[in-house]
């Protein structure tokens, strides 16, 4: 990175909508052969400026600058046709349609007549995902991707064009930890070309690895601009939330109950194999492992939305067979899922219809569901867990990460279950809601609840759990008190080199 004339610079950007102020005279400078983070708390106004800058949104002040010129950005298309290139965070793409066809999608290359030059378009995008390091070819049948790969046909997209700027939102969610290698390649080819990067990210990690500078906004106004090699975690923290961190959590202070899940010799095909646990009332139990490692499936098992092949579960002694998440309710396992959007939520619904979504049929009498029965227990959980929304009119789609995830969790506590699982708990999720939840799960083991956490970040599951159950290639190859666990013995568990010793 140098100190070169800068290829985007926003100046003074205002954008309102009825009643809120999202962006307050917001300035961002992005300079040839930078990455360039953008951060901020859910809310924070990243979104908007985002969509400001790619022509979704029209700013009601401020000014755009391309290579010191004003532009005006109406549309994506005009913005791409400017050299900037958007990857969202949510995939845009068509399923049925093949990886070169979305791709290229409205600009399909032609020969005479109109006619689609279908081979040239296989070679171009094979020549483009040849550069990822991909295992799939330009004719897939996109749908037949995974999430992964599908978000990889999405930075395929940026390369189709020379660009001047590419913006990645939060670019890493679904990527494993080999396919963002992938990416951070890719990163620094376009740092040698001198483009200029844009990347939103909550995980902090990524940010000090790959960035120059880091920008940060918070309640829609710029909050300055930090050089990544000068800052430290705790600073870019204190200037999005105004305030540290305590991420050290104190030892557990209350009695454990009796075991409340008991899981022995639990087999799933070739998704995991003998496994065995157990977790009591108030206890925390973390599950960690690589992309893969079958953590999830587990999870899936217990609340009925897999087969198992082998083995037994336990509730509270006694063995129960969960064939559907009827059965997972009914025996008290309620599961806040890893993709709280598209299985945890319905983002066109209210924040009260949401949270009584699984009791509506207890809620009703005839055809008649009780309005006031649904608002009191949406009231009781939105002071419980500390929703904020004006109300519970308000559409959960136009929430913060960290408020969806609640509205989930008070989905399931409101049915008082035996034994919450929470997969990836804060994914998406900026460091002062992390906070929050993390707060929040501990609180719920005070209050006698069994607890499973998933999660792919090594300090959130080091931060929550009071035992951690290290996964590989579907086997728990040990299990450790979090007294006694150290990043480097975790490390050694879910690679492999550590298995389970047997008494």
């Amino acid at each position: 990175m140098t100190d070169a004339t800068p290829v985007l610079r926003l100046e003074g950007i205002v954008k309102t909508f009825p009643g809120v102020r999202a962006l307050d005279g917001v300035d961002l400078e992005l300079r040839p052969g930078e990455v360039h983070a953008l951060m901020g708390e859910n809310g924070a106004g990243k979104s908007t400026l985002m969509k400001v800058l790619g022509g979704i949104l029209q700013p009601n002040e401020g000014r755009i600058l391309i290579d010191e010129a004003p532009v005006v950005m109406t549309s994506p298309l005009e913005a791409k046709g400017k050299g900037v290139v958007f990857i969202h965070q949510e995939l845009s793409l068509a399923d049925e349609l093949s990886v070169a066809e979305n791709i290229f999608l409205g600009e399909l290359p032609r020969k005479r007549f109109g006619r689609v030059d279908w081979t040239r378009l296989y070679a171009t995008t094979d020549a483009i995902l040849k550069t990822l390091n991909v295992r799939f070819d330009a004719r897939t049948r996109v749908g037949d991707l995974s999430i992964a790969n599908q978000q990889m046909v999405e930075i395929a997209r940026a390369l189709t064009v020379s660009p001047r700027a590419v913006i990645f939102d939060e670019p890493t969610a679904s990527l494993t930890d080999a396919e963002k290698v992938v990416l951070f390649d890719v990163i620094e080819d376009l740092k040698a070309k001198g483009v200029g990067i844009i990347y939103i990210s909550h995980r902090m990690e990524e940010i000090f690895r790959i960035t120059d500078r880091i920008s940060v906004l918070r309640d829609g106004q710029y909050r300055g601009t930090l050089r990544t090699a000068e800052t430290t975690e705790d600073e870019v923290t204190q200037l999005m939330i105004g305030r540290s961190l305590d991420l050290s959590r104190s030892p557990v202070r209350h009695a454990l109950g009796k075991v409340a899940l008991e899981v022995r010799g639990l087999s799933c095909g070739h998704l995991y194999r003998d496994v065995s646990f157990s977790v009591r009332e108030g206890e925390v139990l973390g599950f960690y492992g690589l992309v893969g490692a079958g953590r999830t499936e587990i999870a899936e098992t217990l609340f009925g939305l897999r087969t198992p092949s082998a083995g037994s579960i336990r509730v509270n002694g006694d063995e129960v067979r969960i064939g559907s998440p009827v059965d997972a309710i009914r025996h008290g396992i309620g599961l806040v899922p890893e993709d709280r959007k598209g299985q945890g939520l319905v983002l066109g619904m209210n924040c009260r219809d949401n949270m009584t979504l699984p009791q509506v049929d207890d809620l009703s009498t005839g055809p008649f569901v009780s309005d006031g029965a649904e608002v009191a227990i949406f009231d009781q959980y939105r002071d419980r867990l500390d929703i904020r929304t004006p109300g519970w009119r308000q559409i959960v789609g136009n929430l913060s990460g960290g408020n969806q995830q609640k509205i989930v969790i008070g989905k399931w506590l409101s049915m008082r279950p035996q034994v919450l699982i929470v997969d990836e708990p804060t994914r998406g999720i900026d460091v002062g809601s992390k906070s929050e939840i993390h707060n929040l799960i501990r609180d719920l083991a005070a209050q006698g609840y069994a607890v499973i956490v998933i999660s792919s970040e090594m300090p959130e599951v080091l931060h929550v759990s009071d035992r951690i159950a290290a996964m590989y290639s579907g086997r728990i190859m040990r299990t450790f008190a979090a007294e006694e666990v150290t990043e480097d013995s975790l490390i050694q568990a879910i690679s492999g080199l550590e298995p389970e010793k047997v008494a």
